[in-house]
């Protein structure tokens, strides 16, 4: 029980810093940018999450520098916080890295065309008349 408070509480903390980072960054970016009618703070954001978690997830893997509190603040809190799309890629990353291509393909596959899908259909519904 107490180690799951733990967890909960390094989750929980990682992903309020990582929600205001990314409101912060990705504000930040669309005032660099006013008039721009492509999402350039979403991407920002994005990107730098995926090299985040790269060398994150590279650093604890290679030379074992963080604890599992650490990586539970840092990968699910923070970076789960920040965006999700960073252990979309890392996940991918790592299916590629073993040769899973059937399942890097699959999964690029349901996250795009159905996570699209999906957005069309919840708007859908809620806007029919």
């Amino acid at each position: 029980m107490k180690a799951t408070l733990i967890n909960a509480a390094m989750v929980g903390s990682g992903g309020f810093i990582g929600a205001l980072a990314r409101y912060g960054l990705s504000g930040l970016v669309h005032r660099q940018v006013p008039f721009a009618t492509f999402p350039y703070g979403t991407v920002a954001v994005n990107l730098m999450g995926c090299c985040a978690i790269g060398v994150i997830a590279g650093l604890a893997e290679s030379r074992q520098l963080f604890g599992p509190e650490f990586r539970t603040f840092a990968l699910i809190g923070l970076l789960g916080g920040f965006t999700t799309f960073s252990t979309f890629g890392y996940e991918t990353f790592a299916m590629l890295r073993d040769a899973e291509y059937l399942r890097v393909a699959a999964n690029v596959g349901v996250h795009v065309i159905l996570g699209l899908a999906l957005v069309w259909l919840g708007y859908a519904l809620t806007t029919l008349r």
